[in-house]
């Protein structure tokens, strides 16, 4: 059955992958690009069925008449794919506050800001699915990455709690965390905050190291991802989240059965604080 989507940054990366796969099904997609040129780029892909909009998702002021522009456009919107964002890398003693500040803006309050542009339709008609792209970083954690990982553990928490709200309006949210894929985001995408302090040497500096050679050589593939979101936006029980990628599923795994044996090491304390 065909469907309309609205995916937020459809240029590169996953959003461009998950636009390509949902238009070779045969669905509409409307996406958020940069620019008049990203724009024309998109609906060339498909005459009649891609449609694009200029959107900085951070102008929230914005969002919701263009979401509104968009519908009149293509319809009624079936599913929404917050795709839109950006990872940030420095220890957060370096980092300055205005870089947490807009790495929230766009993954967490832009995100935020396109659900409730596109929810009351989808709560009026009974039906619709929200994705929020996340990451393994929403679940696990390495030094170098506190500000998007705080970013992506907000997004996770957000998607379970609407999950929970809009399950009797027929809605479905599904939070996606992806692992390392072959997109450009340990590249260009990346915003990295300067060195200064160099008692974190040791510690920050084999992971950025690492990300560095890993990047372009990622076992992820983006196009698999693409295929895996079709999946679940047709099966009629979507997981409310679902893991993408080997090593998404070894490294959240191990930090879930580590949280265990933590909460079973301190359980005595924990629950000594009730009232007698």
């Amino acid at each position: 059955m065909s469907k309309t989507f609205l995916i937020t940054g459809v240029s590169s990366g996953f959003g461009h992958a998950f636009a390509q796969a949902a238009l070779d099904a045969g669905h509409t997609v409307a996406g958020t690009v940069r620019n008049r040129a990203a724009r024309d780029a998109f609906e060339a892909l498909a005459p009649g069925r891609a449609h694009a909009t200029v959107l900085d998702v951070t102008d929230f002021d914005a969002i919701a008449p263009a979401v509104a522009t968009l519908a009149e456009t293509v319809g009624a919107l079936d599913v929404l794919v917050n795709n839109a964002g950006y990872g940030h890398e420095g220890t957060l003693e370096e980092s300055p506050l205005d870089d947490l500040r807009r790495q929230f803006d766009v993954n967490v309050f832009g995100a935020v800001a396109m659900i409730k542009a596109v929810l009351p339709g989808m709560r009026e008609r009974r039906s619709g699915h929200i994705v929020n792209i996340t990451s393994m970083g929403g679940f696990i954690t390495m030094p170098g990455i506190a500000y998007y990982c705080g970013s992506k553990f907000a997004l996770e928490g957000i998607s379970e709690t609407l999950a929970k709200e809009v399950a009797s309006f027929g809605v479905k949210v599904t939070a996606v965390a992806p692992g390392s894929f072959r997109t450009d985001w340990a590249g260009r995408s990346m915003v990295r905050a300067g060195r200064s302090i160099a008692d974190y040497d040791a510690v920050f500096d084999p992971v950025r190291a690492a990300r560095e050679a890993k990047s372009g050589k990622q076992a992820g593939d983006p196009r698999k991802a693409a295929q895996a979101l079709l999946e679940i936006v047709a099966a009629p029980n979507p997981p409310v989240h679902l893991l993408l990628g080997n090593d998404a599923v070894e490294l959240v795994t191990a930090k879930l059965a580590a949280l265990n044996a933590e909460i079973g090491t301190w359980e005595a304390l924990s629950r000594s604080t009730d009232f007698s």
